[in-house]
């Protein structure tokens, strides 16, 4: 079930969510900010992205401990069970709307990799289609 394909849209009087990251603290990030953004710029934290944040490999795998939102993408959503993956979110597909706690479970340090990835938009790739997480 689709939800909605329109943009978000932020009003400059919203509340400022607070990004809590296992390891690492908590930061006020811009709300509406791709999560996989707000983890590698507000948090400093060496999450990975191999795709650039295009929703075609699961990478930018996080844990959400606290906060996890009811709706997703239909392209993470699709992902995830192409590869048979749960308990776990794609922060490339997941916005600072509200409050979040998580754990990154998917970062550059141990993987073998010279890097986390290009740099993602600061838009949502492919343009997302909102779905709740349910069937």
């Amino acid at each position: 079930m689709v939800v909605s394909t329109f943009p978000r849209v932020f009003d400059e009087g919203d509340l400022v969510p607070k990004l809590t990251v296992e390891g690492f603290g908590e930061f006020e990030v811009p709300l509406g900010k791709r999560l996989v953004l707000a983890l590698s710029e507000d948090a400093g934290v060496d999450q990975l992205h191999a795709c650039g944040g295009n929703a075609r490999c699961t990478t930018c795998r996080v844990e959400v401990l606290a906060g996890d939102p009811s709706e997703m993408t239909m392209a993470e959503k699709n992902l995830l069970i192409a590869k048979g993956i749960s308990g776990v979110r794609l922060s490339c597909q997941m916005l600072c709307e509200n409050d979040i706690s998580v754990r990154c479970i998917s970062r550059v340090q141990g993987s073998g990799r010279p890097n986390p990835g290009s740099v993602p938009t600061p838009e949502i790739s492919p343009p997302p289609e909102w779905t709740t997480k349910e069937e």
